[in-house]
């Protein structure tokens, strides 16, 4: 964006305050200038030029999440994702990191984009060996379970779809997108799910870096590409990058959860008698306004207790590669988050961003079993 842009938008925020509770690091710290409306006036100041591009201007920025919790709870409709998105596309350009800083982004961004280059990983995790504390809890069945290219609509077919597959749940997570095509199937959908896709680069855009915005276009060439009446996505983080781009296609993007409330629940769903926590993932409910769809699809399920999670508005520490770069604010608000689900004695969370369910599974005092909703509709579907 251009000053003449960007100014609007600095200009709609009017510090009134209401931003404050909602913010983890405002929680977390009581700070001004680690609040969304501090942060803003940093932006103001710098782009004014009245206040120099220093490493603590820049640390302050780089402590917000990006989770937009702020957005939801703003009266005066601030666009915050597009004030941290701007600036922190600036810091990339215009200020010089300390070497580890660049050293250790630069590895990350060198792996996480690409599904092929995180498998390996993957497997030495489900084998069981060594591995650091974020280390998701995975099995070999899980990794290799993968969905067909395409999966025909059980009965009538009501839409087209084409599936993102993602990178981190490409890799890791594969199980979660078998499930997706079986439900979306199962709920009257044809479904593909082409293997030639890259990634949508919403890690790379939530960290300000120039190559997001490439593979966003190119995976939404890509999928459109397919004629699919939707693009359907599993993953928080990433429907919300692809809603946001200046792309044709990008109004055909729907997540998985607004697909399955627009059909309706098929017949036919075998009671679960568990007792589910769900998690708000920050850009399901904030990003996208999606809260409601999850929530109905689960209390669909019979003998599905749902549980809801106290302080549900707060991020767990994720937030991309937050809880990567800034390992002791995340690490606290991941044990604040686990504590809030752990002491409603839950048999499982479910969660739709596979970030969150990384994050919440490495501070649980004990082991719970974690979930995406849809791996729950597709048990109930398969008794």
């Amino acid at each position: 964006m251009t000053s003449a842009e960007i100014r609007p938008l600095l200009d709609d925020c009017v510090h009134c305050g209401f931003c404050l509770t909602t913010c983890p690091t405002y929680r977390l710290w009581d700070a001004e200038p680690d609040s969304p409306r501090g942060r803003i006036l940093l932006m103001d100041l710098v782009e004014r030029g009245e206040l120099a591009l220093t490493d603590t201007v820049v640390e302050h920025w780089d402590n917000c999440l990006g989770c937009l919790a702020c957005v939801t709870s703003c009266p005066s409709g601030v666009q915050y994702g597009r004030l941290i998105e701007h600036t922190r596309a600036m810091v990339e350009r215009e200020h010089r990191r300390g070497l580890a800083d660049r050293a250790r982004r630069a590895a990350l961004f060198a792996v996480l984009p690409h599904h092929r280059r995180l498998r390996p990983a993957a497997y030495a995790l489900a084998l069981r060996l060594p591995a650091p504390r974020l280390a998701p809890r995975l099995t070999l069945r899980g990794i290799r379970e993968r969905p067909p290219t395409r999966t025909q609509a059980a009965g009538t077919r009501r839409l087209r779809v084409v599936m993102l597959l993602g990178c981190v749940q490409r890799a890791f997570f594969g199980d979660v997108n078998a499930a997706t095509a079986r439900v979306l199937a199962a709920f009257g959908c044809d479904v593909l799910a082409p293997t030639d896709q890259g990634c949508c680069g919403a890690l790379e855009l939530h960290a300000g870096r120039a190559a997001a915005e490439g593979r966003r276009k190119a995976l939404l060439d890509r999928l459109a590409a397919s004629g699919a009446d939707r693009i359907v996505v599993n993953s928080a983080g990433c429907g919300s990058a692809m809603k946001d781009a200046d792309h044709p296609a990008a109004r055909r993007v729907r997540d998985v959860h607004e697909i399955l409330a627009e059909l309706g629940p098929p017949p036919g769903l075998h009671a679960l008698p568990l007792r589910v926590a769900y998690h708000d993932a920050c850009h399901l409910a904030h990003g996208q306004g999606v809260r409601d769809e999850p929530r109905a699809l689960l209390r669909a399920i019979p003998e599905l207790e749902l549980l809801e999670v106290p302080d549900a508005d707060i991020c767990c520490g994720s937030a991309g590669v937050y809880n990567l770069l800034r390992r002791d604010a995340a690490a606290e608000l991941g044990r604040q988050k686990a504590a809030a689900i752990s002491a409603l004695q839950p048999d499982v969370i479910a969660a739709a961003n596979p970030g969150c369910l990384i994050q919440i599974t490495a501070h649980l005092p004990k082991r719970v079993e974690t979930v995406h909703p849809v791996q729950l509709l597709d048990r109930a579907l398969r008794g």
